[in-house]
C-alpha cells in the first residue's frame, strides 16, 4: 500500500510558542548584527513589466499547464514543475519539453544593464539561478563590453576581492558558508530568485558581513511584476520573520560592562 504523500508541513496553532518554551533553557542564540559592527543593509525590489503578449503567455501556462510554441510545447506536469517554469518565464526564458531554451522577454536583462550603469563603475555581484539565465547575462555583458567572471575558482575570487572584477557572477548554491567576498564590493543584484532562505541569506552574507569597508550593502532584487517573483520574495520575508521570531525567543542577552 502506498504511504500518504506529504506536500507541506505547517505548525499547529500555539506550537511555535511550545517549541520555544521547550528549548529556551538549553539554547543560546547570538546574531552577528547584535554584537558586531555591521554595515547597513539596504534591500530593494526593482520591478520590470512584461508586455501584453508576454503576460498572456505566462498566464496561459499558469492556467492551462501547457504553452505551445513554434517548435513544440512547454508543459508542467505538476505544481512543482509549474512553479519552476513560471520562475523561468519571469526571468525571461524557459526550458521547453525538448530541452530547447525559449525566449520570453529581455526585461530583466535591460534592468540589469541599468543597475550596472547606475553603479557608476563600482563592482557589482550578480546572482543567477538557471543556466539559460547565465548564458543570456554573459551575452548582454559582452555586448556592454564589460569584463566579468564567474566566482567559481580561487583565481576569480581573488580578482573580485582585489577589486579587479567589474561584474562577478555567482550561483547561490556555490556561495558557500564562510566564503569571504566583502572586500570586492557592496552591491548585489538578484537576477533570478531562489525559494531557499538558507541559500538566499548565505549569498547576501558574502557581502553583508564584518569586514565590509562600505557603510552600506545594497541588495537589488529584479522582480517581474504580477508574477511568481513577488511570491518568492514574500515567502523569503515570511521565513525570515519566523526564523527571527524563534531566535528572538531564545536570544542570549550579552551585557557589556
Amino acid at each position: 500500500m502506498n504511504g500518504q504523500i506529504v506536500y507541506s508541513y505547517k505548525l499547529r496553532p500555539g506550537s511555535a510558542e511550545r517549541i520555544q518554551n521547550k528549548i529556551s533553557d538549553i539554547t543560546i542564540s547570538m546574531k552577528a548584527m547584535d554584537h558586531l559592527k555591521m554595515p547597513e543593509l539596504i534591500s530593494n525590489r526593482y520591478y520590470v513589466a512584461m508586455d501584453a503578449d508576454e503576460s498572456s503567455a505566462y498566464e496561459s501556462l499558469k492556467s492551462d499547464l501547457v504553452l505551445p510554441y513554434v517548435n513544440g510545447e512547454i508543459t508542467a506536469a505538476n505544481a512543482a514543475t509549474l512553479t519552476g517554469k513560471l520562475v523561468q518565464m519571469a526571468n525571461g526564458a524557459v526550458y521547453a519539453d525538448n530541452g530547447e531554451e525559449v525566449l520570453i522577454h529581455n526585461k530583466k536583462l535591460d534592468a540589469l544593464e541599468d543597475l550596472i550603469e547606475a553603479a557608476n563603475g563600482r563592482p557589482v555581484m550578480v546572482a543567477y539561478w538557471y543556466k539559460h539565465d547565465l548564458v543570456r547575462i554573459e551575452k548582454r555583458l559582452n555586448e556592454m563590453k564589460i569584463y566579468y567572471e564567474k566566482l567559481d575558482s580561487d583565481a576569480s575570487i581573488k580578482k573580485w576581492n582585489n577589486g579587479d572584477l567589474p561584474v562577478a557572477l555567482i550561483h547561490p548554491a556555490s556561495a558557500g558558508h564562510g566564503l569571504n567576498l566583502q572586500s570586492g564590493g557592496n552591491i548585489l543584484i538578484w537576477f533570478g530568485l531562489t525559494w531557499s532562505l538558507e541559500l538566499y541569506q548565505q549569498t547576501v552574507a558574502r557581502l553583508w558581513r564584518q569586514g565590509q569597508s562600505a557603510e552600506t550593502v545594497i541588495v537589488q532584487h529584479i522582480c517581474t511584476a504580477d508574477t511568481i517573483d513577488d511570491d518568492i520574495m514574500d515567502a523569503l520575508e515570511a521565513k525570515d520573520f519566523s526564523q527571527n521570531r524563534l531566535i528572538a525567543a531564545v536570544k542570549a542577552e550579552v551585557c557589556h560592562e
